[in-house]
């Protein structure tokens, strides 16, 4: 199952044994033997009625005698209480106790039994009852009216102190809702009594009103009202001091008028008609702390060869709208659509049928949702019984009475990821196990040294993950798995750093996604932008309004990219070509960023690496890193106001460190697997299968990264081109090199001349790269092969550095042959102004320290000179003329 349900809590585990403790306790010692069946009759009507803000979780029975028996299982201490007995058989409908259980509020319903009504308040259906409990006193009568009534104390906080005034809200069937007020006092001792009972003052805080939803965790009340035939969702945010205002109003594109009257999340409701349940609309609003702010709609569905949902992305400000065809539907659907709240994923669950993970955070591409279809166990775990999904991923399965808390399962999406064959399904359930575990914060080293076994399980899951990519990089033909790997993986590492960071960053690789899911349709509208009722946010309203303002005015997309880093990139490399790069400074500072993001790299990985990466001074590639340094560090500063700006900058490093520290792991893992060790560093050695397949993983991630112009890990190159020289031969090794697969550096080129010997095929492989060498380079790489094919390239090089600039002066056309002993006269007057030259400018020359060059016509010398005059010969004889 993509779903990973922890039971919180269970009616038959925590709290039947504990009265059946209770009545064993109680029995008088010889008495009759039927306790054990009246235990089993009582756990018959044994059933949740309410959880509150705190997680305190109020429950009903009926004892031996009928009569009606509230209790409350506390989440903390997990110890059961009693709290109140009605010595009438009644049936409960709504139930609620203050933060200080000094308060019982109730709403019960008359029942008739063997013909005889019970008169607790004669000609009422439905009694609404106020009871003091601490200790058990005085009974108030809040209604007493023929429609239903549902209560629910509000909590300020979830522990706080004891307040004199408690309130209570009063849902009406009648379509109102009343806020009491309730002053309490304190009277010998511990004895809280309920004062001016005759008279509690009230607020009617919304009426004519269709559909109501309680978030138990923010104290929000959202409710629909019909205005001119248009669905207004309304919000009221209830605060710790007791006051109250209305949040926003925004309109719902949704037919309600004929829907009937419906309440989500006011207890457990029993006396919904369960036959009409699955053809009944679900209409639900999940938040989470970034801002979000999701409404699920499911309208009444007449057949079930079709079904349509949507969900109004209200923070993003449109509307999406799925159909699905449902096969093989009986005749008989005994369950609707259930609408649960994930966090960053909102999911769809029709039993047997079909499982749809929404993205909430990125809703725009169909192809980062995750959609399954049949009857198979990834989709067929949850109970078929009705659910209740509350705040913080919390499902209630009021029949059975068991409070689950619902997460993604990072090893069964991995599963899914190795036996999936569709793009989208791969790209969907990636993105999906990522967030599981926030991506590659496991890979840190304070999460490699706890202990805790839930952090130890998402880390191996993680790492397996890592193995699936290194292992199935070319499985994939819509997107390139590496690349949406490493964005989506650092998007999840620094997303929970700061708020609306999600914005400036890419989260995927993708930009367009134009093929079909198999299975859905989807349409897409836009969708009107709440109407903000109040001017001064915080917390969560804070960051709703953020999103909010983000789409009013952020036309342009404000994530990041490296269009800026890749132009400055090229400029600062053709400068360095011609030797006219800008101010010292400018380049040390990019330097400098650099070394800050390797030092941040190597304090995040203080086990050795398995991978021989070595720890060289690639320039180029700290130019990148610096580079993306300095750019993302403006990106933040432009658009995270209030930061500081020591915050961003650590905020940089860690994002462009993990990011390497990504590759590296991904390198890492297909190392392992091919069980490879660190003598391959060695050019002497023939390359085998395994360094095959790590070539073939490096030259994707090469791939990858130049798309995106990302940054590699220092020694990155220099592996990738040692593993090039092992397996390639060399036609092919020379095509990678000029097309840019491998890029030569110092440290590779410096241990292929010493470590291979001057045979006729490694003398043709090293002549081959010294003339692919840039001129810096090249120029310190001859000097450390003794070779007359060195000498010839040092000589070539010289002369061409003293002709760049040589003009032809006036000179006595008689040459003096005595002086050389070569009868050529092109190569004695050549011979002749390369001393003149030298002669001239030995003094600015950096070899000239060592004493004025002479050229001396040895047997070393002479080829070099032949091949100098092949390539000047041109300009020589025109000199001569």
């Amino acid at each position: 199952m993509a779903l990973r349900l922890v039971a919180d809590f269970e009616l038959g585990k925590d709290v039947l044994p504990w009265l059946r403790a209770q009545r064993a306790a109680s029995e008088a010692p010889g008495a009759g033997g039927g306790g054990a069946d009246v235990l089993e009759n009582d756990y018959e009507s044994l059933r949740v009625l309410n959880m509150e803000r705190n997680g305190n979780i109020i429950y009903t029975y009926k004892d031996d005698k009928g009569n009606v028996v509230f209790g409350l299982y506390d989440c903390q201490t997990r110890q059961n209480e009693l709290l109140y007995a009605f010595e009438k058989d009644l049936e409960v409908f709504s139930c609620s106790v203050n933060s200080e259980r000094t308060l019982l509020a109730a709403s019960l319903i008359q029942s008739t039994k063997e013909g005889k009504r019970n008169e607790l308040q004669p000609g009422s259906k439905c009694l609404t009852l106020l009871v003091e409990i601490h200790p058990v006193n005085n009974v108030k009568v809040l209604k007493a009216v023929d429609g239903y009534i549902w209560v629910q104390f509000l909590y300020p906080h979830v522990e706080s102190h004891p307040l004199p005034e408690n309130h209570l809200l009063l849902i009406s069937e009648e379509k109102y809702i009343e806020k009491f007020r309730v002053r309490v006092a304190q009277e010998d001792g511990n004895r809280v009594v309920i004062k001016n009972s005759g008279h509690l003052p009230r607020d009617r805080i919304a009426e004519d009103f269709i559909w109501a939803q309680w978030d138990m965790s923010e104290q929000r009340l959202y409710f629909i009202d019909l205005k001119k035939s248009k669905s207004i969702l309304k919000c009221i945010q209830f605060y710790a001091d007791e006051s109250y205002n209305l949040m926003f109003e925004v309109p719902l594109d949704i037919s309600l008028s004929n829907s009937g009257f419906k309440l989500v999340n006011f207890g457990c409701d029993y006396h919904q008609d369960r036959e009409k349940l699955s053809k009944h609309l679900s209409l639900c609003v999940f938040t989470n702390h970034t801002g979000s702010l999701c409404v699920c709609y499911s309208p009444k569905c007449a057949a079930w060869e079709q079904i349509t949902y949507s969900v109004f992305y209200i923070h993003k400000g449109h509307t999406k709208t799925f159909t699905t065809s449902l096969k093989n539907v009986g005749s008989h659907m005994t369950k609707g659509i259930t609408f649960l709240n994930l966090d960053y994923y909102v999911a769809v669950y029709l039993p047997g049928h079909f499982f749809h993970l929404l993205n909430v955070q990125h809703p725009d591409l169909i192809c980062h949702n995750l959609f399954l279809t049949g009857n198979n166990e990834m989709i067929d775990m949850l109970p078929h019984s009705p659910l209740q999904s509350l705040s913080g991923s919390l499902v209630l399965d009021c029949c059975s009475g068991k409070l689950y808390r619902v997460m993604l399962s990072q090893s069964s999406l991995l599963q899914l990821l190795q036996n999936t064959r569709l793009d989208c399904e791969k790209m969907a359930t990636l993105h999906c196990a990522l967030s599981c575990g926030q991506g590659a914060q496991f890979l840190e080293g304070q999460w490699r040294q706890r202990a805790d076994l839930n952090t130890n399980r998402v880390l191996s899951d993680f790492l397996k993950i890592i193995q699936w990519i290194s292992e199935n990089v070319s499985a994939c033909h819509s997107f390139d798995l590496i690349q949406e790997f490493i964005i989506a993986s650092s998007y999840w590492s620094v997303y929970s750093e700061t708020s609306n960071v999600d914005k400036l960053l890419p989260h995927s690789s993708v930009l367009t996604w134009n093929t079909e899911i198999p299975g859905i349709t989807l349409i897409t509208e836009d969708t009107p932008l709440p109407l903000m009722k109040v001017h001064s946010f915080k917390g969560y309203w804070e960051k709703l309004n953020s999103n909010l303002e983000y789409v009013k005015y952020a036309k342009p997309h404000f994530h990041y990219n490296n269009s800026v880093v890749r132009r400055e990139w090229h400029n600062l490399i053709s400068e360095e070509k011609t030797g006219k790069r800008r101010s010292t400074a400018y380049v040390r500072n990019i330097l400098d960023n650099a070394i800050k993001v390797i030092s941040n790299l190597e304090a995040r990985n203080l086990e050795p690496r398995l991978t021989p990466l070595l720890q060289e001074e690639d320039s180029h590639q700290r130019l990148l890193m610096g580079l993306m340094v300095s750019e993302l560090k403006d990106h933040f500063l432009r658009h995270l106001q209030g930061v500081e700006k020591k915050k961003i900058e650590q905020m940089v490093l860690d994002y462009i460190s993990k990011l390497l520290d990504l590759i590296c792991h991904i390198l890492e893992a297909s190392w392992r697997k091919h069980n490879l060790h660190s003598s391959l560093l060695h050019f002497n050695s023939r390359g085998s299968a395994a360094e095959f397949a790590v070539f073939h993983i490096m030259t994707r991630i090469l791939e990858a990264t130049n798309s995106l112009f990302l940054p590699l890990p220092p020694g990155f190159n220099t592996l990738h081109t040692i593993l090039g020289v092992h397996c390639l031969p060399l036609h092919n090794l020379l095509h990678c090199i000029d097309s840019g697969v491998l890029l030569l550096t110092e440290t590779a080129v410096t241990r292929l001349m010493k470590d291979l010997d001057n045979t006729e095929k490694n003398e043709k492989l090293k002549f081959s790269i010294i003339m692919r060498l840039p001129p810096l380079i090249g120029q310190k790489i001859c000097r450390l092969w003794d070779h007359p094919m060195s000498s010839n390239i040092i000589s070539r090089n010289h002369v061409m550095r003293l002709l760049q600039n040589y003009k032809k002066q006036p000179r006595n056309s008689m040459i003096d042959k005595s002086s050389f002993s070569i009868e050529f006269l092109p190569l004695n007057y050549f011979i002749e102004i390369l001393t003149d030259i030298e002669s001239t400018n030995q003094g600015n020359l950096p070899h000239c320290s060592q004493g004025p060059p002479t050229f001396v016509l040895t047997s070393s010398v002479l080829p070099s000179l032949f091949t100098s005059v092949n390539c000047f010969l041109p300009k020589i004889l025109l000199t001569y003329k």
